[in-house]
Formats: structure tokens, C-alpha cells, sequence
């Protein structure tokens, strides 16, 4: 059984676990190993002061009551009147689970329930499991790309997707969930 719940102050922890073990399965790889250690341990850190700040909205999602994803939805900084999901990760022990895409079901339905009509991402060019998660769940490339600092100097090119936050821009899909 799969819940989706709002993260409560008690969460940081799991969710600094989930964001680090997703990010050095799926990023880690693009880093030299000292940066890429660095950036792992402050993921794993840093999720009790994002809760507590109560910027936008952090859904962490179980699956048989083992949390395995998160997602940080919160109006756009970029995108006037978009929603943005600024970061969406499934532990590696949950791809496959259907646990993302449950996830990501209940994160467009809370954007467009808050009055969002489209939301947008950035994904990172080089990650075609994570590209084709956001495909399974109706997102689109918009047509623009950034070289994103992780803060090691060396930009990395995203790309950004776009969909509807309403039903009818595509389903959800369970493979490659990061």
C-alpha cells in the first residue's frame, strides 16, 4: 500500500536520507568524488530547516510503510503563476515500486487543488531514467535548457519539462522513479 502525506517536523532525517541516496545514485556520477561526498552528507542534512522554514509544500511518500520519496512542490521563482517541483527523488529501493508515480499523482493533483494550471522541472540532460519517468508522467520538454552549478564550478545542462497540473496530460508511470 502506498501513502502520500505532508512531511511533519519529525521527517528530516528520512527525507535527507532518501534525497542523498537518490542523489548519489543518480548525480554523484557527474562530480569528482570529494565534491560528490560533500554533496551527499549536506543532503542528508538539510531537510529539517526546509520543513521548518514551511517554504512550499514537501510530500513524502511510503510504500507498505517504508518512506521511500519526496517531493518539494512550491510556486515558481522563474515561471510567474507555474507551479515548480523543485525536487522530486525515490530512494533507488523504491524504483519500480510504483511509489514515484503515486507520488507524483498526488503532487499535480495538491498543485492544481492550490490553483496552479501548469507546473515545470528541471531534470538533469544526461539522466534518460529520470527523463523518461517525467515522459510516463505527461511532462514535455519545454523547449529550454540551463547550465545548472551544483557548486563545484562546473555547470551541468539541464533540461526543463512541463505539463498540466490537471488529469488529461498523461498518466504515471512506475519505472526509473528518481
Amino acid at each position: 500500500m502506498i501513502e502520500v502525506r505532508h512531511a511533519r517536523p519529525d521527517d528530516g532525517d528520512t527525507l535527507g536520507e532518501i534525497h542523498a541516496t537518490a542523489w548519489e545514485a543518480s548525480h554523484a556520477p557527474f562530480f569528482e568524488a570529494e565534491f560528490a561526498a560533500d554533496a551527499v552528507r549536506s543532503r542528508r542534512t538539510r531537510w529539517h530547516e526546509r520543513i521548518a522554514e514551511g517554504a512550499g509544500t514537501i510530500l513524502l511518500a511510503e510504500r507498505d510503510g517504508h518512506p521511500l520519496a519526496l517531493c518539494w512542490l512550491r510556486p515558481s521563482a522563474t515561471r510567474p503563476g507555474l507551479g515548480e517541483i523543485f525536487s522530486f527523488y525515490c530512494h533507488p529501493d523504491g524504483w519500480g515500486s510504483g511509489v514515484a508515480g503515486a507520488l507524483m499523482t498526488e503532487a499535480l493533483r495538491r498543485l492544481g487543488d492550490d490553483g496552479f494550471p501548469r507546473v515545470h522541472l528541471w531534470t538533469l540532460r544526461d539522466t534518460p531514467q529520470s527523463r523518461r519517468f517525467y515522459v510516463k508522467c505527461g511532462f514535455t520538454e519545454s523547449g529550454s535548457t540551463r547550465a545548472y552549478d551544483y557548486g563545484d564550478g562546473d555547470p551541468i545542462d539541464q533540461v526543463e519539462y512541463e505539463r498540466a497540473c490537471r488529469p488529461g496530460g498523461g498518466g504515471h508511470g512506475d519505472e526509473s522513479e528518481r
